[in-house]
């Protein structure tokens, strides 16, 4: 008889999806079932394997996807049937999160659990908002209260009076539509209307929006701005630091929406270093990548690689796909002989570099196209053979002007491109909804499928201020075939310059 699962109750932060611990990532990639609550990043869900069941199990204020016995039902009956459950909650599990209510029936369920403990949105959202919570030049403690009761009513849990008495920083969570009300009963208890507070709405992502004012204003402040939950409200002294040390909302992304179009293998880079710049990246690969429909042609241009001069590498998928096949044939990377590698530019010298490969040529521009002038600056190709290996369909002029210089060329194709229609972490449907800054193309393919999907011309009318940003003249000569021009094409034609591009538009 099969026993029972593992339960683990699992904090997923506070929205930054790099502030989930290493022991929460490794749990969710090998979940078998994930529950997921509303204020969890869906980025984080893609660390599940692809077999993994997702079930959203809701939460906020209000609305609840599944009723907390339901949810409680649930992880009983997943762990019963032997499976690895994985209930990913926002911030900690244990912090207003009623974790502890659900590790309870699992405990009286006598199911194995384990809680990992997350970054809470306490300490978080202050902290990205440029507010420590204690100081020494201001405070030495701080005080930690739910916002959700109403402080007028007869018989609270919280002691607003005794509240108001305590030394050092108040947070309050999940008191946004309440603030008024709170403002005034600390007010009524003693502290001063001066205070300061501040109040920080989807903090530690890119949505992250701050306020400031004081007890006594703070309340039309929110009104003012249309300040909606989920926030985090800070009322003491360490709000006034909040000029010198608010690092995160001075990023030059901070606040623009870019959307990735790469293929979900390629993406991390692209997508890392936006973020890092403050982006709010929504990743929609456009594409992936599957073998191609001829495999006859490359399993032999892999049997009789010794018997060319030269192999060229146009992209990283093509150096992957290739090896792919090639170490399926050969255990030995010596078997590739002594034929010379010529690579389109830095990421795909790179992959090679990662399999100890040394890059015999590259072009000082990355563009293919470039290749046939780096060959001529090199050596005369007459009578050499060239396998050329990249995408089944293919701009067609490289092999012809390589020809026109007297290389006996074989064009295969290592791998195709297909559309990508999933939509895992819901970003499409955020993109249609809402619109974005920034469009990244990093090929013509990307270009073909984004277009296939979206009708690229239709959502830039929607979206009067979305712009697109192309990789080189390969890609904006595909984009130009739609009408479109690109407000940047990236110099060098490399990943970063398509950041660097992006982040230095005016």
């Amino acid at each position: 008889m099969k026993g029972n699962g593992t339960v683990y109750l699992v904090g997923a932060g506070p929205g930054d999806a790099g502030l989930l611990t290493l022991r929460g990532a490794e749990l969710l990639g090998r979940a078998d079932v994930v529950v997921y609550d509303a204020l969890v990043n869906p980025e984080l869900l893609r660390l599940a394997p692809n077999t993994a069941e997702i079930i959203y199990g809701g939460k906020r204020s209000k609305d609840h996807a599944i009723p907390q016995g339901d949810l409680n039902e649930l992880l009983i009956s997943k762990a019963r049937e032997g499976k690895c459950v994985v209930r990913l909650k926002g911030g900690d599990p244990y912090i207003f999160g009623r974790g502890g209510e659900e590790a309870e029936h699992l405990a009286a369920a006598e199911i194995p659990f384990e809680v990992v403990p997350g970054v809470s949105s306490v300490v978080a959202a202050p902290n990205y908002a440029g507010i420590p919570l204690t100081h020494r030049a201001h405070c030495s403690s701080y005080t930690v209260v739910t916002g959700h009761e109403e402080p007028a009513k007869e018989e609270s849990t919280i002691d607003w009076a005794q509240l108001a008495k305590v030394q050092g920083t108040k947070v309050i969570l999940m008191g946004t539509e309440r603030i008024r009300k709170i403002a005034e009963a600390l007010v009524a208890h003693g502290v001063p209307k001066e205070t300061p507070v501040a109040m920080v709405r989807w903090g530690t992502t890119s949505q992250q929006q701050s306020i400031e004012g004081t007890l006594a204003t703070i309340a039309d402040v929110a009104d003012r701005n249309q300040f909606a939950p989920p926030s985090v409200t800070v009322i003491g002294e360490v709000v006034k630091l909040r000029g010198k040390l608010n690092w995160f909302e001075k990023r030059p992304l901070f606040g623009r929406r870019v959307v990735v179009t790469r293929t979900r293998e390629q993406a991390g880079r692209l997508s890392r270093r936006l973020s890092e710049l403050g982006a709010d990246v929504l990743e929609i690969p456009t594409i992936k990548i599957i073998p191609p429909k001829n495999k006859m042609d490359l399993k032999d241009a892999v049997l009789g690689l010794h018997e060319y001069d030269w192999v060229v590498f146009t992209s990283p998928n093509g150096v992957t796909c290739f090896f792919e096949y090639f170490f399926k044939g050969f255990d030995d990377l010596r078997e590739i002989g002594g034929v010379r590698i010529a690579a389109v530019g830095p990421a795909t010298a790179a992959k090679l570099k990662e399999l100890h490969l040394q890059v015999d040529l590259m072009p000082e521009e990355y563009v293919a196209a470039r290749i046939v002038d780096a060959f001529v600056n090199y050596q005369s190709v007459e009578n050499l053979k060239i396998l050329l290996l990249r995408a089944e369909v293919a701009n067609p002029e490289l092999p012809k002007a390589l020809e026109k210089l007297g290389a006996i060329v074989d064009d295969i194709a290592c791998y195709q491109t297909v559309p990508e229609t999933e939509d895992v972490t819901g970003a499409a449907a955020k993109l249609v909804e809402r619109g974005a800054d920034w469009i990244t193309f990093t090929s013509s393919s990307t270009v073909e499928h984004f277009h296939e999907r979206f009708n690229l011309p239709e959502l830039l009318k929607k979206f009067s201020g979305l712009q697109l940003a192309s990789i080189g003249p390969e890609t904006s000569k595909t984009l130009k075939a739609l009408g479109l021009e690109p407000s940047i094409e990236a110099s060098p034609h490399t990943i970063d310059g398509l950041v660097e591009g992006i982040a230095n538009h005016k």
